[in-house]
């Protein structure tokens, strides 16, 4: 068995999309996969309704952030042609019509293929997110952590 890893950096959702297609393409060939999301990469690990109260106050700029950024995979933008979100409707219209899973399915897929998401916490306090409001089911650590588990790999991406 042999080991990959993902950066997750982006927060668009074609990239996202592309890196758990590889992530389980990987695990379906029975490596082991570990993906650490970082910046806005995070949004994709966001909860659309949160009930909880977060853990901890947040500043005038992580409350921003939080406003900002997409609350769930499937609120994503795309990276080209997004047309103030019309593009990313029209994306899922022919993935739909493809049979394409849609990130929100392929993060369920990865899951049961047991691949390790990681979230960063550093970038998690620049940007006022708790664990609160990030799904279930994911590991929470620093760039150390990664650095550690890319070591051991024979592919790391950057995404």
């Amino acid at each position: 068995m042999s080991k990959k890893t993902l950066i997750v950096f982006s927060g668009e959702y074609d990239r996202v999309m592309a890196a758990f297609i590889i992530a389980n393409g990987a695990a379906a060939m029975d490596d082991e996969v570990v993906m650490f999301f970082t910046f806005w990469g995070l949004s994709a690990l966001r909860k659309e309704n949160v009930t909880e109260t977060p853990s901890k106050s947040k500043s005038f700029l992580q409350k921003a952030f939080g406003a900002l950024l997409p609350k769930s995979p499937e609120k994503l933008g795309i990276s080209k042609f997004n047309f103030g979100g019309a593009g990313q409707s029209m994306m899922k219209k022919v993935m739909k019509a493809e049979n394409v899973m849609t990130v929100s399915e392929l993060i369920d897929t990865a899951k049961e293929q047991g691949i390790k998401m990681i979230a960063c916490t550093m970038s998690m306090d620049v940007l006022g997110i708790s664990k609160e409001e990030l799904i279930d089911g994911i590991e929470y650590a620093g760039v150390a952590t990664y650095l550690g588990e890319a070591e051991d790999a024979n592919v790391n991406l950057f995404v």
